[in-house]
């Protein structure tokens, strides 16, 4: 499977930043990260199903989601707050793995039109330590980020 997205983890820095360009409108592309029925699509996969137990799209808000396998037992679990959100431009939100070491990270999403047909992600993740961020990337992580916007663009094609 192509590796589209793209992961820059500088030396000995907390943080990482991730861009992917994506055939979809910019509009097309904020849905896929601000709509539930789609959020709860894309976090989906053939072993989980993913539900949004909450989702406050807008500033100050607040969500919570959690994924289950095939016999209903929660997998997976995470939160966060919604510092900004304006809509095909940008999300700035904190991340929270339930159960896991990992602590809180920020995350940056920024939307940007490229074509009128095109738009680029570009995702900034600062972590509490270096090595916080770099116990994450020893875990399959660029390949279920790569997956997720593959899905991301699956789904929303259709809805062109």
């Amino acid at each position: 499977m192509e590796q589209k997205t793209k992961i820059i983890a500088g030396e000995g820095r907390q943080d990482l930043v991730i861009t992917r360009e994506f055939d979809l409108p910019v509009e097309l592309l904020f849905r896929a990260y601000a709509e539930p029925e789609i959020i709860e699509q894309v976090m989906s996969n053939p072993y989980t199903t993913a539900k949004l137990l909450k989702f406050e799209g807008k500033n100050h808000g607040s969500y919570q989601q959690e994924s289950s396998d095939a016999q209903g037992k929660v997998v997976f679990r995470a939160n966060g707050a919604i510092h900004e959100f304006n809509p095909n431009k940008k999300i700035t939100r904190t991340f929270e793995m339930e159960n896991t070491p990992f602590g809180v990270q920020l995350e940056v999403y920024e939307f940007e039109p490229v074509t009128e047909g095109t738009s680029r992600l570009r995702m900034h993740v600062i972590y509490e330590s270096a090595a916080q961020r770099d116990q994450v990337l020893k875990l399959p992580f660029a390949q279920g980020l790569n997956m997720a916007h593959n899905r991301v663009e699956e789904i929303m094609s259709k809805l062109k």
